[in-house]
């Protein structure tokens, strides 16, 4: 809370999607001083809140209060469990619809345990919330020339909805989790804490899409894209990241990861609107948003991603944009060669235990073609690719940072435009079971999908142009030959 005397305060707030934080800045503007009139200098209030990726129970809130001023501020506190009422005691909450808060004392460390209910509308059935948070002051002071800072943490756990008769025995079981986490939590460094956050959000963004050159008014922007890809990634578990998970589990989850088999099906999502909103204003709307996605990517051949959490969402969603799809044998792009004047890239596609970029680029005259790399491993690569319709030998893929470059080919049908597997017979087995009537630049299939402006509309002007030309000629002809038409020269006599 500003302190007193504060004449104005101004602020703004800053999405780090890469480091899953939001940061704000506050500046606050205090009455000058009675000596010397430093009051001129503003307070900042520099804020980090983020959810911890791989601890979901997890929240820390970093706060910095600098006074440049000559002279001492205050800040009144108020933690997240201000409103509660506080007890001295434990038990009680599961009586009361209010929250009930007792200070817990572990050795030399303590925190508060806030325990406490939430009613479901329309129904009978509870959610029960225990909320551990590390104890601040109610008032800090400032000093001149100096500066605060603090972290909270807040372990938050919550049951699924539950009935009354069960409230006791579900109370014991969160308390304790929560008790239990709070305590780990404090054992460790914030700064360790933190490089644990942001290495679980770099991981995920290893993957994502980049908006290059954007030529129509349909296709979403850079921010538009990775906002939504925050939005729907911040919503959903990682369990890759669970320490808690059996080895198991967590390689048939890698395995899905690395070959999605027939994900994605379908046209590309680049163009649909609902599923990379320009703006999004409430957390419902964020919500529905990211189960939109889950059913798409469902119906869609993606459901083994799902299973994958974050990650396997993640890279349904990367798949989905440009129209790539994994099939028994290789890795398909099958955008539409029509749609192909927006140039944008695809980043940490997964193909077994490689990472693949794709990028639809122009060249100097506005001409698309693609470009493919592989993410540098100590071992060799070992993929192979060709364009459209498979006309030439594949490419082996190798890290080379320049990558490779394809022409985009449209075939008669339409087929995909790119094909990569690891399997070279394949690829090579594969031009004759596609039965291809014609095999085109991309070029040409554009000047036969629009061939220019009809023949009626090129007559009519013609038709136009002579009978203009008809008109004029009887005006002169009837000036100068026609009945009452006057001499072209005078006579001198």
């Amino acid at each position: 809370r500003a302190p007193a005397g504060t004449l104005a305060e101004a602020g703004a707030s800053v999405a780090l999607l890469r480091d899953g934080a939001v940061h704000r800045v506050r500046c606050v503007h205090l009455g000058p001083a009675a000596s010397d009139g430093a009051g001129r200098e503003c307070v900042a209030l520099r804020e980090e809140v983020l959810a911890h990726r791989s601890r979901p129970h997890l929240y820390l809130q970093r706060l910095a209060i600098v006074n440049p001023t000559e002279r001492q501020v205050a800040f009144e506190v108020a933690g997240p469990l201000a409103s509660s009422s506080l007890a001295l005691g434990s038990g009680g909450a599961g009586a009361s619809s209010k929250f009930v808060t007792t200070l817990e004392k572990v050795g030399d460390r303590q925190f508060l345990l806030s325990s406490g209910r939430v009613l479901l509308p329309d129904s009978a059935k509870v959610v029960l919330v225990v909320v551990a948070a590390k104890k601040l002051v109610s008032r800090v002071q400032v000093a001149p020339r100096a500066q605060f800072e603090e972290t909270l943490v807040s372990v938050v756990h919550t049951s699924e909805p539950i009935d009354a008769s069960r409230l006791d025995e579900t109370f014991s079981k969160l308390r304790e989790a929560a008790k239990r986490e709070m305590l780990d939590v404090l054992r460790m460094r914030v700064e360790d804490l933190l490089q644990e956050h942001h290495k679980a959000w770099a991981d995920l963004f290893i993957s994502g899409v980049e908006m290059r050159k954007i030529m129509d008014a349909h296709t979403p922007s850079s921010k538009t894209v990775n906002m939504t890809l925050y939005y729907v990634l911040s919503t959903t578990p990682a369990p890759l990241l669970d320490s808690l998970i059996s080895s198991e589990e967590k390689e048939k989850m890698e395995a899905t990861l690395n070959y999605a088999d027939h994900c994605f099906s379908g046209h590309a999502t680049m163009h649909a609107e609902n599923l990379w909103p320009a703006h999004l204003l409430s957390v419902p709307q964020v919500l529905q948003l990211s189960d939109l996605w889950k059913l798409t990517l469902q119906k869609r051949g993606c459901k083994g991603l799902l299973a994958a959490g974050a990650h396997g969402l993640m890279q349904g969603m990367v798949l989905s944009f440009g129209g790539l799809q994994f099939t028994e044998n290789h890795l398909q792009f099958q955008a539409d060669p029509d749609v192909l004047h927006n140039s944008y890239s695809l980043r940490g596609i997964h193909y077994n235990k490689d990472l693949i970029n794709l990028a639809v680029l122009l060249d100097a005259d506005g001409k698309p073609f693609l470009h493919v790399s592989v993410k540098f491993q100590e071992k060799p690569v070992q993929l192979y690719a060709c364009e459209g319709g498979c006309s030439n030998e594949p490419v082996e893929l190798t890290s080379e940072l320049r990558g490779h470059t394809f022409p985009i080919m449209v075939t008669q049908p339409i087929t995909p435009l790119l094909y990569i597997s690891t399997d070279l017979v394949h690829l090579q087995d594969l031009r004759h079971t596609l039965h291809l009537k014609a095999i085109l630049a991309h070029e040409e299939h554009m000047a036969k999908q629009y061939p220019g402006l009809p023949f009626l509309f090129w007559f009519s002007v013609a038709s136009l142009i002579t009978l203009f030309h008809l008109f004029l000629f009887k005006l002169i002809y009837n000036e100068y030959c026609g009945p009452g038409a006057k001499p072209l020269f005078r006579s001198k006599v």
